[in-house]
C-alpha cells in the first residue's frame, strides 16, 4: 500500500505536542515512521507575574501547526488527510488551568516555569511525606488558596495543557497517567487515595467546600479506549472542515512521557537524558523509592511504572558561550569556521585531554540549582596555579560542568538508593558531536548511554506512537511493544564506560563538591 493509500485510509497516527518554544505535529503510517510534520513557533508571557500563554496563543497556535500539517502532507503527496487510525495530543507537564463549573477558564494558564508556589510546595512534602515540586498542578492550586485568590471558590477542575486540548477535541476530561504523575502523586491504579485524603482535608480546613476528588482530570493508562473526536472537536482543529469527527484518541501524556517512548526508555532499568539549555534524566524503576528527597521528582511511564527524574537548570548555556567566543576569535584571525565543526573541534580536542581536566573545575550554573543546593548561579572556573591548562583540558571541564549537578542527583539514586541502571539513552544539544558527551555520561555514572542515529520526531512522534499502540498493542506491554514494533532494527550508538574515564570524573566531581562550599560566598 502506497503512502497516499495509507493517508486516504486512514492508516495513519498523528501526535501533536505543545512544547514551550514549538508546538509540533507528526505524522505516522503503519510503520511507525514519520512521513510528514509540521509546526508553530510560540513564547511565553510574563504578565501580573506569572509565565502564561493565553486561550488566544492555544487555539490559533495549535490550529497553525495543524494547517502546517496539512500542508505538508499536500506538498509530498497531494492529498489532504480527512482521517487518521488515531491520534493524541502531548504538552508541557505541570502547570495549572482551572475551571469553573461552566467549563470558563478562571486564571490564565499558569505554567510549569512559574516558582510561586514555595510554600504550598514545602507544606505539601511534609504532609504527604513525598516530594511535591513547586511545579506540579496539586501545589500551585493549593497556593491560590493559601493566597485567597478569588479565582478559588469557583473552581470545579484543575487540569493542565494537555488535559485541557484532550477535553477540547473530545469532550473527556481525563489524562495519561504519566501526565497525572506531575499533578499528583498516583499509584498504579491513579492518585493516591491515601494521600489524596490528605490534601482534601488540609484544602477544605482552608475553606475550600467544591468536591477535591472530582478536582483533578481521571486517569487512564497507554493503551486505555474509549475518547473520540467530536464534531466540536474537528471544527476546532480544523476550520476547514476537512477533518471527520470519530477518530479514537490516546490518552493525553506529558512532554517527559512522550520523551520516553521516543526513546524506548519505559522498561525497568532503562531511562533517557534530555539535555540542552537545562538537563533531566529519567529513570524508570522497578519499585518506588525508599526515602523523600527534595532533589529528585517522583513520576511514573506513560503505562504507570515509577520513574526517578532529576532535573537541573543548567547545561549548555555557558559551554555554548565558550564555543561561540572562539568562534569570535576565529573570524577576527580572518576564519570563518563552520559552527558545527568549531564543535566537532573543540569536543574532539577535549576527550583527547586529560581526564580529570588536570585538576581543573568548571560551574556552568546560570541560576540557582537544587540539585546542588545553589541558591543563586553564575558562571566561574577554577584551576591551580601551579598547573599551567590545556585548551582540552579546560573544554572537558566545561563538559564535565554541564552534567555535574546532575551527577550530584544521580549519586543519590546510585549511592543512597541503591538503583541501578541498564542504560541511558541521550538526546539534546549537547550531544550533537558522536561519542564525546555520551562518553562523559556513561563514565560519570558508570551506565552506558546511547545515542539514536535517528530520534523520529521527538515528543510528537512519541505521542503518535502511543495513539498507534492503543490500537495496535494487542494486550503487548509498552516496553515489549516498543522494542518489538518500533525499535527493532532502529541503528544507535552506545558508549561504554572506561576506567580511566570513570576516574577521572570521579576525581572532577570530588573538587566539584569541595569547591560547591566556596562557590557563591561573597
Amino acid at each position: 500500500m502506497t503512502i497516499v493509500e495509507k493517508i486516504r485510509t486512514g492508516k495513519t497516527y498523528l501526535g501533536i505536542e505543545l512544547g514551550s518554544t514549538r508546538i509540533k505535529a507528526c505524522l505516522i503510517d503503519d510503520e511507525m515512521k514519520p512521513i510528514a510534520s509540521g509546526a508553530h513557533e510560540w513564547k511565553n508571557r510574563f504578565e501580573n507575574g506569572y509565565w502564561t500563554y493565553s486561550l488566544d496563543d492555544i487555539h490559533n497556535g495549535i490550529r497553525s501547526c495543524y494547517a502546517s500539517l496539512l500542508a505538508d502532507v499536500k506538498e509530498k503527496y497531494g492529498v489532504c488527510p480527512e482521517t487518521y487510525g488515531a491520534m493524541g495530543v502531548s504538552a508541557m507537564m505541570h502547570g495549572i488551568m482551572a475551571f469553573d463549573e461552566n467549563g470558563t477558564l478562571l486564571t490564565p494558564f499558569r505554567t510549569w516555569r512559574n516558582t510561586t508556589s514555595e510554600k504550598a510546595a514545602a507544606e505539601l512534602t511534609e504532609l504527604l511525606d513525598f516530594n511535591i515540586p513547586q511545579r506540579w498542578s496539586c501545589a500551585h492550586f493549593y497556593q491560590s488558596v493559601l493566597d485567597k485568590e478569588e479565582y478559588v471558590p469557583r473552581t470545579k477542575k484543575v487540569t493542565t495543557l494537555a488535559g485541557y486540548i484532550h477535553f477540547m477535541l473530545s469532550g473527556e476530561n481525563a489524562v495519561g497517567i504519566g501526565e497525572a504523575s506531575g499533578i499528583f502523586p498516583v499509584d498504579m491504579t491513579g492518585y493516591d487515595k491515601n494521600k489524596m485524603k490528605k490534601y482534601a482535608d488540609k484544602i477544605a480546613s482552608h475553606g475550600y467546600d467544591n468536591d477535591i476528588y472530582s478536582l483533578f482530570p481521571a486517569v487512564k493508562s497507554a493503551g486505555e479506549k474509549g475518547a473520540y473526536l467530536t464534531e466540536e472537536g474537528a471544527r476546532f482543529l480544523d476550520p476547514t472542515g476537512s477533518l471527520k469527527a470519530g477518530v479514537p484518541l490516546c490518552p493525553p501524556e506529558g512532554d517527559a512521557g512522550t520523551g520516553m517512548v521516543a526513546t524506548n526508555s519505559v522498561r525497568a532499568g532503562t531511562g533517557n537524558i534530555s539535555a540542552g539549555t537545562s538537563v533531566f534524566s529519567m529513570l524508570v524503576l522497578s519499585e518506588p523509592l525508599a526515602a523523600v528527597h527534595r532533589e529528585i521528582d517522583m513520576v511514573t511511564t506513560p503505562d504507570g511504572y515509577p520513574v526517578a527524574m532529576v532535573h537541573c537548570n543548567s547545561c549548555c548555556t555557558e559551554l555554548d558561550a565558550w564555543v561561540n567566543m572562539f568562534g569570535e576569535f576565529g573570524a577576527l584571525m580572518g576564519c570563518d569556521i563552520d559552527k558545527s565543526e568549531l564543535y566537532e573541534k573543540l569536543y574532539r580536542n577535549a576527550m583527547n585531554a586529560a581526564p580529570d581536566c588536570g585538576g581543573a573545575v568548571a560551574y556552568g550554573f546560570m541560576s540557582g540549582e537544587p540539585a546542588a543546593n545553589v541558591e543563586k548561579g553564575y558562571p566561574a572556573y577554577f584551576r591551580s596555579p601551579e598547573h599551567a591548562p590545556t585548551l582540552g583540558e579546560f573544554f572537558r571541564a566545561q563538559l564535565y560542568s554541564s552534567v555535574g549537578a546532575l551527577k550530584m542527583g544521580m549519586d543519590i539514586l546510585f549511592d543512597t538508593e541503591k538503583v541501578s541502571a541498564q542504560l541511558f539513552t541521550c538526546h539534546g544539544g549537547l550531544f550533537k558531536v558522536k561519542n564525546a558527551a555520551a562518553q562523559i555520561i556513561a563514565d560519570a555514572l558508570d551506565t552506558p548511554a546511547a545515542v539514536m542515529t535517528t530520534a523520529g520526531e521527538g515528543g510528537a512522534w512519541g505521542i503518535a506512537l502511543l495513539a498507534a499502540y492503543m490500537m495496535t498493542g494487542n494486550g503487548k506491554k509498552l516496553a515489549d511493544w516498543l522494542d518489538s514494533t518500533v525499535f527493532g532494527d532502529m541503528e544507535k550508538t552506545v558508549s561504554y564506560p572506561e576506567e580511566k574515564g570513570r576516574e577521572g570524573y570521579e576525581k572532577y566531581i570530588a573538587a566539584f563538591r569541595k569547591g560547591l562550599a566556596m562557590y557563591g560566598k561573597e
